[in-house]
C-alpha cells in the first residue's frame, strides 16, 4: 500500500512538475486557468507522457499464440512495456509531445482491464489538486538545477527523481 498509494503519486507530482517546467507553454496554460477540465486533462496527459511504473506487465501464455509473426509457446513468459503503449502513434498522434489539452484517457498508466490500479480515482484527485493549486500559488517556480544535474531513480519499479530543487 505504501508503494502503490504514496510512492507512485509522490513521484508523479515531482515528475509532472519537472515536465511542466521543461514545457513552459503547457505550464502557462495551467497557471492562467481555473478550468477544472484542463487540470483533469493535464493529469491524464502527464500520466501518459511520464508513465512512472517501469516494471511492465508480466504474463504467461496459456496456449501457443502468434503476435506479429512471433510464436509464443504455452508456458512462456512475456513482458508488456506500458511506456511503449502510451507512445503508440496510432492512439496518440505526435506521442512524444506533451499536450495537456490532448484526450489521453486511453493511456495504460494504471493498467488495463481486470489488472487496473484500485487507487486510480484517489491518485487522479490528488494530482488534480496539486496541479490545479501549486503553480498558481507560486507562479514564479523554476528549476534550481539543470536537467542533467537531477538524480533520477532508475533502481526500482517506480521511476522518479530523488530530489527536485526549485526556486521562486
Amino acid at each position: 500500500m505504501l508503494i502503490a498509494g504514496h510512492e507512485t503519486t509522490a513521484n508523479m507530482i515531482a515528475l509532472g512538475t519537472l515536465a511542466l517546467l521543461e514545457h513552459p507553454d503547457q505550464l502557462a496554460m495551467l497557471r492562467e486557468t481555473d478550468e477544472p477540465k484542463l487540470f483533469a486533462s493535464a493529469v491524464e496527459e502527464l500520466l501518459r507522457y511520464m508513465n512512472i511504473t517501469h516494471n511492465g506487465r508480466r504474463r504467461v501464455a496459456l496456449a501457443d499464440i502468434e503476435i506479429a509473426g512471433q510464436v509464443i509457446r504455452a508456458g512462456e513468459g512475456i513482458i508488456m512495456a506500458n511506456d511503449i503503449a502510451n507512445r503508440d502513434p496510432s492512439v496518440f498522434p505526435d506521442p512524444d509531445r506533451l499536450d495537456i489539452r490532448r484526450d489521453a484517457r486511453r493511456h495504460v498508466a494504471f493498467g488495463f482491464g481486470v489488472h487496473q490500479c484500485l487507487g486510480q480515482p484517489l491518485a487522479r484527485m490528488e494530482l488534480q489538486v496539486v496541479y490545479g493549486t501549486l503553480y498558481r500559488r507560486i507562479p514564479t517556480w523554476r528549476l534550481a538545477a539543470t536537467l542533467d544535474e537531477l538524480p533520477f531513480k532508475h533502481d526500482g519499479s517506480v521511476y522518479g527523481v530523488y530530489e527536485l530543487p526549485v526556486t521562486w
